[in-house]
């Protein structure tokens, strides 16, 4: 047995088409361009090829890219403060801090200088509040396009059981909420979890989120489970022993074209969503239901 591909980039490619399409619709209708604002602190190679990409798949589909760099010994005062502006400025529909930040910057704190109608990332204490409870909010942008990714692929996810592994509050805490309102049973692992692998052996689907290469090994894998694989390390190697991996799950995302192609087309989605470009069923997918 060898697991198919859940092929990210070819999900987010449809996502990302509907979202031109509503942001054409958008702005011949009133003119009106979404914008993205994009804030880096520092210089860290891997962050400003994240945020060069993202502003490259917002110029593909017709939102504005603004980029606001900052320098390394940027306080977190003085981040705060430009958040406050951008919150604030009419101009700017949504806001994306790129992380991690400076180990001196109160990451939280920024996060939570953001407005939350523009939290378009899903990253402030009430966009998870809104994931956890079902209420309207921008949902943290991995966690929504892992859900999305497995229902394009027709995957069953209520009454599955679920192990996540990681817990960071913008990606294993929130997806396993997501998770929750569709009606899963959720197992949050992490670094004091002592049996690791007999909790990912019980596991239809496993969601990799801990950012440590190849953790996951494939010989913990349950015979046809799915294995989602959120973690990115250097080399292009995920959190999970792939090869070994994937001779025993049924679907298995690869690293990289699964997971990361999904984030960046949540993002430009909730931007889209934050401008109010139309929505409608075609167009506008919801990771997370409410519970029934």
């Amino acid at each position: 047995m060898s697991a198919s591909e859940l092929n990210g980039a070819l999900v987010a490619s449809k996502l990302l088409t509907d979202t031109a399409h509503r942001v054409e619709l958008l702005r011949s209708s009133s003119g009106k361009v979404p914008c993205l604002a994009t804030v880096l602190v520092g210089d860290d190679p891997a962050s400003q090829t994240y945020v060069r990409m993202k502003a490259n798949r917002c110029a593909d589909i017709g939102i504005r890219s603004l980029r606001v760099e900052l320098d390394a010994a940027t306080t977190t005062d003085q981040l705060i403060d430009e958040l406050h502006a951008l919150s604030d400025s009419d101009d700017v529909d949504g806001i994306l801090l790129q992380h991690p930040v400076p180990r001196h910057i109160d990451e939280r704190a920024a996060f939570e200088a953001i407005a939350p109608h523009k939290d378009v990332d899903g990253v402030t204490a009430a966009s998870f509040a809104g994931t956890a409870l079902g209420f309207p909010s921008y949902e943290s942008c991995t966690p929504s396009g892992i859900l999305r990714l497995l229902d394009a692929y027709g995957i069953t996810i209520a009454g599955r059981h679920t192990a996540v592994i990681g817990r960071s509050p913008i990606l294993g805490l929130p997806v396993g909420m997501l998770l929750l309102r569709r009606n899963a049973t959720v197992t949050y692992c992490h670094s004091r979890t002592a049996d690791l692998p007999d909790q990912v052996g019980r596991a239809d689907i496993v969601i990799a989120a801990v950012g440590q290469p190849e953790l996951i090994r494939g010989s913990w894998i349950k015979r046809g489970a799915v294995v989602v694989d959120a973690g990115y390390n250097s080399g292009n190697v995920g959190d999970v022993e792939y090869s070994a991996a994937r001779e025993r799950a049924q679907w298995i995302t690869p690293v990289p074209g699964g997971v990361g192609p999904m984030t960046i087309a949540v993002l430009l989605a909730q931007t889209a969503d934050a401008a109010g470009a139309p929505a409608g069923e075609t167009v506008r997918l919801v990771a997370g239901q409410p519970v029934g």
